[in-house]
């Protein structure tokens, strides 16, 4: 059932559709570095933007965090529970010495970040789109997305476009099951493949299913030398993929939220910032952007339809 929640706010027109918060980065003691993924690449990408003189703190929307009611939309009250102890946060994120701090460090420092990128992205949703019934998922990461592929399974609101190497991690053929557009890709595929395959079954997905928004898993990790994506796109080849995906589902006057996921290089956040500023330069995103432009909604959550 729909529920209350605090994660929306006015925002006015004049600002940027960039939802961000210095709190999305996960900084302490050095142990983020222990693993692969960024975990400070958002505000790296804000600083390249505010070097090029594209915004400033003042156009930004600043996100909230997700409240065990927000989340409780997806998961389960067992589940965050689990996250109370700190083993099995270590294990979640993959960073073993997470499990010798106090759990309360690990509230602050590692589920605090977590839980304010989840309320920004889930703010910017339902802030700038009114009355969602349907939607469509475009996953362009490297990876298979089988955690919403999960959570959607048999919920026909809801239209899953996967692009992915299939030779990696997870593999999940049970999640599979809910894509309703299936794209595998071989090892080292190439920027002229790999558009030509992601714009012929992204026309096809829009006419398929008219969706209210589309939801954009804007993945870096099929970058070339991206050793967990295994692909081989080029910085360039993802500045044309963002620029291609906002220009048709504009073309079908769809508003479009685009999450950036996975990479796992360092270079990923200029890519980032370089692909937000040639969106702006093709008119594609800004304060007025017709597909972007603020509404005040009182809209809830889209609940979770269980098979």
């Amino acid at each position: 059932m729909p529920h209350p929640t605090q994660l929306y706010q006015h925002v006015p027109e004049s600002r940027w559709p960039i939802v961000y918060s210095p709190r999305y980065n996960i900084t302490f003691l050095g142990l983020e570095k222990l693993h692969p993924f960024d975990a400070g690449k958002w505000g790296k990408v804000i600083g390249f933007l505010k070097e090029e003189k594209l915004l400033s703190d003042s156009m930004l929307v600043e996100a909230r965090e997700a409240s065990d009611e927000d989340l409780l939309v997806v998961h389960t009250r067992r589940y965050l529970n689990e996250l109370k102890w700190s083993f099995a946060v270590a294990t979640i994120t993959e960073i073993p010495p997470v499990i010798f701090l106090p759990n309360f460090l690990v509230q602050r420092k590692v589920l605090k970040p977590l839980r304010t990128q989840t309320g920004g992205t889930i703010m910017f949703l339902f802030e700038r789109v009114e009355g969602v019934s349907r939607a469509t998922i475009v996953d362009l990461d490297a990876h298979q997305g089988n955690g919403h592929e999960r959570d959607f399974m048999g919920d026909k609101r809801v239209y899953i476009m996967d692009v992915y190497n299939r030779h990696i991690y997870p593999g999940d053929r049970f999640a599979k099951q809910a894509i309703r557009r299936k794209v595998e890709l071989e090892w080292g595929t190439e920027d002229d493949e790999y558009l030509r395959r992601v714009e012929r079954n992204l026309e096809k997905a829009l006419q398929e299913h008219q969706p209210d928004v589309v939801v954009y898993n804007a993945g870096t990790d099929v970058l070339e030398g991206d050793r967990l994506g295994g692909l081989s796109i080029s910085p360039q080849g993802v500045v044309k993929r963002d620029e291609l995906v906002f220009r048709m589902v504009r073309g079908h006057q769809v508003p479009i939220l685009m999450v950036t996921s996975g990479g796992y290089q360092k270079r990923t956040a200029r890519i980032i910032a370089d692909s937000i500023l040639n969106l702006y330069g093709q008119g594609l995103i800004g304060p007025q952007s017709a597909n972007v432009s603020a509404q005040n909604s009182d809209t809830p959550l889209l609940p979770l339809e269980v098979p």
